[in-house]
């Protein structure tokens, strides 16, 4: 896959453009300024984890900055989609909650993160996005070719699970023959490393197509399984651990380096504060969420750890190929599996 320099993206007009205006000039008193952020997802706390770690931030920023900056909060990507919110942040001030579609022309290598089965918990998955090496390098390579600061690493509803309608899988062997919804080529890999079939279909049409048979099942959180009423069409829910579920705050570099120190400070402070409140109220709520779809009629299967490791021993290696067909260097590979505590390829 290509990387793709910020002049590729054609600039897009900004709904209510920030002004730094004097705040920017060194040395200058702080103006009240207003930041817009854009995201994904409804209004809502209990159907959006983005939009829980979004109100927060708003509060805390203007908080510990004593209202010199204010967030403007711009849900259901009312600032456009995924690539027209990246343009428009990569050109003006402003903020922006991406998904791998908004994060992947720019920095691909980001895919390396979703190399599945890499974490077992939420504790392993933070560990390597607070601190690891990989993670370092793709925030280093999204400044230097897009001029975008990598703030935060936001959750989204936990770990994928995978669900269908024709019987309960516990190991990769109960795919056999099935077929399921994909996201994107990589979950298309995924799937056929465990005899499965998968087919790109757009989350607007996943629950007409699970429901007339287009497909047999789908992978999501449990989250987005209640968001999409997906329990209505589907009967079993097998709790994997697939892939870490989350999307990234990112902000205009010469907009946050134009603030004095204090501010700096302040904003990533409350930044930090925001994940952390959103990353308890995430985790908190992901029992309730299965024990919700249990009562909704849907069969909960917790592989055993010796079917966990099957799940790993055939769906990474297929994975790792699909990362290396997109010419994405071994390198950051290595880094990521050495940062989950894995071998790396290159030994």
């Amino acid at each position: 896959m290509a990387v793709l320099s910020p002049n590729a993206f054609r600039p897009t007009p900004i709904i209510s453009a920030c002004l730094l205006g004097a705040a920017i000039l060194s040395g200058s008193a702080q103006a009240a300024t207003t930041v817009n952020l854009g995201y994904n997802g409804a209004p809502d706390p209990e159907k959006n984890a983005v939009h829980v770690f979004a109100t927060n931030l708003k509060k805390l920023v203007e908080e510990k900055t004593n209202d010199e900056i204010e967030l403007k909060l711009y849900p259901n990507s009312m600032l456009g989609e995924e690539q027209e919110r990246m343009e428009q942040v990569m050109s003006s001030p402003g903020l922006n909650i991406a998904s791998f579609a908004g994060m992947s022309p720019v920095v691909p290598e980001i895919y390396v993160s979703a190399i599945p089965f890499l974490f077992s918990d939420f504790p392993e998955a933070r560990q390597f996005f607070d601190h690891g090496d990989y993670w370092q390098a793709v925030e280093d390579d999204l400044r230097e070719r897009a001029g975008l600061e990598l703030l935060a690493v936001v959750e989204e509803g936990g770990f994928l699970a995978f669900t269908n309608d024709e019987r309960p899988i516990a190991s990769p062997d109960d795919f056999e023959g099935l077929r399921f919804r994909a996201m994107d080529p990589s979950q298309v890999a995924l799937y056929e490393a465990f005899g499965a079939s998968g087919t790109p279909i757009p989350w607007t049409e996943v629950y007409m197509a699970l429901k007339t048979g287009v497909a047999d099942g789908q992978m999501n959180p449990p989250m987005y399984i209640i968001l999409g009423s997906l329990y209505e069409v589907q009967n079993y829910l097998t709790l994997a651990n697939i892939q870490y579920s989350d999307q990234f705050l990112v902000g205009n570099a010469a907009m946050i380096d134009g603030w004095d120190e204090e501010m700096r400070n302040a904003f990533r402070e409350a930044v930090t504060e925001a994940n952390q409140m959103a990353r308890n109220h995430n985790e908190a709520r992901v029992d309730e969420r299965i024990a919700y779809l249990k009562e909704q009629g849907m069969e909960i299967i917790r592989p055993e750890e010796a079917q966990l490791d099957a799940f790993r021993q055939q769906g990474q290696p297929a994975y790792l190929d699909w990362l290396e067909q997109q010419d994405i260097s071994p390198r950051y590979i290595d880094m990521a599996l050495e940062d989950a505590g894995l071998e790396p390829q290159g030994e």
